[in-house]
């Protein structure tokens, strides 16, 4: 009896929880112009909102004392597609110039190796 009570209470705040990441993420759809900061809301937001639904769905059947695996199949598949398929359409905006371009990077070969400027290098004080 006492598991059925927190469970149905841990079931409401997931819902709860995850309704409130989904209507985030629906609000962050329609409100953002750009298609690049429009990408965002969905697939951040919308992903963890989704899971927490699913989660309170699996809660619930086990409540109930079934087992349900389906919801850890759909998040499964859903937190694996979900950043590739943002991926591509930030991609595909990116090749149609369909957004501002990121700014070049700096001109020197630092920038993305691991390699240390030499003013910001240690003075050498084994000699």
């Amino acid at each position: 009896m006492i598991a059925q009570i927190i469970g149905t209470y841990v079931v409401g705040i997931a819902l709860l929880i995850g309704s409130g990441f989904v209507i985030v993420g629906v609000i962050g759809l329609l409100k953002f112009n750009d298609s690049m900061t429009r990408l965002h809301a969905p697939t951040k937001v919308g992903t963890i909102g989704i899971g927490m639904l699913l989660l309170a769905s699996m809660v619930h059947s086990f409540v109930l004392g079934e087992t349900s695996l389906h919801e850890l199949l759909i998040m499964g598949f859903l937190f694996v597609t979900a950043p590739i398929s943002a991926n591509f359409i930030a991609k595909v905006n990116i090749h149609r110039r369909a957004c501002d371009t990121p700014p070049p990077p700096p001109l020197d070969d630092t920038w993305s190796t691991l390699n240390v400027p030499e003013m910001d290098r240690e003075p050498d004080t084994a000699s």
